[in-house]
């Protein structure tokens, strides 16, 4: 069983774009924060040169991750500076809190 945690920062105003396309992929869960930071494109009007982002977490089996990955950069895709980026990170394994049970790939 191999589990990856797919990492998405993008612009708040594709969030809603976003998450309607990973209901049609039949993602079942995710998480979101709103974050703060710059890489490419940094804010020259503010004086810490900070953007607002939405970060984007998604545990799920591996097979599913570039077709998840892909989904969000097309979802979120601007073609402007500052779009954001997808990571994908493996994990060694993911357990159920309420029923202490490993996971498995393709439901969690």
């Amino acid at each position: 069983m191999s589990f990856v945690k797919i990492v998405a920062i993008i612009r708040p105003e594709k969030m809603k774009e976003v998450e309607d396309a990973l209901k049609e992929l039949c993602v079942q869960g995710m998480s979101i924060t709103h974050v703060e930071g710059y890489g490419e494109y940094a804010n020259f009007y503010r004086h810490d040169r900070l953007v607002e982002h939405i970060q984007i977490q998604i545990f799920s089996g591996e097979k599913r991750a570039t077709e998840i990955a892909e989904t969000i950069m097309d979802a979120a895709y601007t073609g402007g500076d500052g779009d954001g980026i997808v990571a994908v990170i493996p994990v060694d394994s993911v357990y159920h809190i309420r029923t202490k049970q490993k996971c498995k790939e393709d439901v969690c």
